[in-house]
């Protein structure tokens, strides 16, 4: 991460701790009065992010990734009917056999 991105988002976080509008000038303001030069795009760029999301949820969400996208099946042309045997298909557990430990070969590893 950059500099300039590391102020404008110190910027972005100091302005919702104190319950202040974020707004690209408050973040420009702010950047400026620290003595960190940033490109001009960069408080425009947080601002504009910070009015779809809330700081909040990105703070608690740093860790989150993205994540694997749920499987969806189609429904057969069949209906409702034959849709309900594939989705039991689907969530059957498969057991997963169990590994030997070092114990059962008879010999371990520090011997």
């Amino acid at each position: 991460m950059s500099s300039s991105e590391l102020a404008c988002s110190y910027a972005a976080m100091i302005l919702h701790d104190d319950g202040i509008a974020i707004t690209a000038d408050k973040i420009a303001a702010l950047v400026k009065a620290a003595g960190v030069d940033v490109e001009s795009y960069w408080p425009s760029l947080f601002a504009k992010l910070l009015e779809k999301r809330s700081v909040e949820d990105l703070i608690t969400n740093v860790g989150a990734g993205g994540g694997g996208a749920a499987a969806v099946v189609s429904a057969p042309a069949g209906g409702a009917a034959a849709a309900a045997p594939a989705a039991a298909a689907v969530e059957e557990k498969k057991e997963e056999p169990k590994e030997e430990s070092d114990d059962d070969m008879g010999f371990s590893l520090f011997d």
